[in-house]
């Protein structure tokens, strides 16, 4: 692949045409070797159709941002709505934008997964078009710089994140034979659509666990704070990897806190909420927008718990951990 990898940007239709080649060319292994030869059909998008859509990437036009992409509000001739992806131009992101497309594009037929439609191979790292997320990320709404413009997220709507955003890390870890590890649950890589459906997305960094394995070993990546001590000390992960990070979310949900914090005495979550409980001063820390039925409000935080068990084979699975979301959810909207 680092072959295919070039530093100069292409500027006539031929070059255009050698990279749209290259990268068709990596894409259509990849996609066969991860679907034994069946896969979603995706759109290939031109470059100058994303340039006119996204107003030539205007900053304004920006939604959400990441360490490694731009995403967009664009807008195709066809007056459809949609996201676009841009990646930075380096050989890091190159590899991050093809594991994006890969898992994305088997993903698009879960409804709690942000729909990829298709790609742009001419440019020097794909540039990827996903639904439109007109309302935002999770962040936004929970501690990002847009939070006035939206309704407060009251708790059976932090209820319902939690459940499908579980039952889509679930689908990820028993609907194939290679178990897919996604490694970076957090509310950016969350969006909430018109219907308030939770959407989870950004693969750039899910990894399957090869057939005949039961872990993975592979450089630490992923936000420090979100990362199980397991793998943090070994390198080595498998799906308890994501209960693990999936517990962190949910304390995000309850509290309203980063993962990372420096202005804290203890800056990961983890430590900072077991801080709490221990002294009983869960509550100081309880985001002040919610209010629910102790015994739910209980419930959840046991199953938070749970899942940051240090121990990776004391948490549960995340098939359970999506049932006993649900139960809380249906107890919460049945008052």
């Amino acid at each position: 692949m680092t072959s295919c990898w070039r530093t100069n940007k292409p500027d006539t239709k031929e070059q255009n045409e050698s990279t749209a080649l290259s990268n068709g060319r990596i894409l259509l292994e990849k996609q066969i070797a991860f679907c034994n030869g069946k896969s979603n059909p995706l759109r290939i998008f031109s470059a100058n159709e994303l340039e006119k859509a996204t107003d030539n990437y205007n900053p304004n036009k920006i939604i959400t941002r990441d360490s490694g992409y731009n995403l967009y509000r664009g807008l195709l001739q066809e007056e459809r709505p949609v996201s676009i992806k841009k990646f930075k131009e380096n050989f890091e992101q190159y590899e991050y934008c093809f594991n994006d497309i890969l898992f994305a594009s088997k993903m698009s037929v879960h409804k709690n997964f942000l729909k990829l439609l298709g790609c742009c191979l001419e440019t020097q790292v794909p540039v990827l078009v996903f639904e439109s997320v007109e309302y935002g990320t999770l962040a936004d709404r929970i501690y990002g710089p847009e939070i006035t413009l939206y309704q407060p997220l009251l708790w059976v709507n932090r209820l319902k994140i939690a459940m499908e955003i579980a039952n889509a890390v679930a689908y990820l870890h028993s609907a194939f034979e290679k178990p897919i590890v996604f490694r970076n649950i957090k509310p950016l890589n969350i969006f909430l659509d018109e219907c308030s459906i939770a959407k989870l997305s950004d693969f750039s960094i899910a990894v399957s666990i090869p057939e005949g394995e039961s872990h993975v070993n592979d450089p630490v990546a992923g936000a420090w704070g979100l990362i199980a001590p397991e793998y943090a000390a070994t390198e080595r992960f498998n799906e308890r990897q994501d209960v693990y990070n999936f517990g962190v979310f949910l304390l995000i949900l309850l509290t309203g806190k980063m993962a990372i914090d420096h202005s804290r005495t203890d800056p990961g979550l983890v430590d900072h909420v077991k801080e709490h409980i221990e002294g009983n001063k869960f509550d100081e820390i309880l985001d002040s927008r919610i209010v629910g039925k102790d015994d739910q409000l209980q419930g959840f935080m046991e199953v938070s718990l749970k899942c940051i068990s240090e121990a990776e084979e004391n948490r549960p699975v995340m098939i359970e951990v999506a049932k006993e979301l649900r139960k809380i959810y249906k107890s919460a909207i049945s008052i």
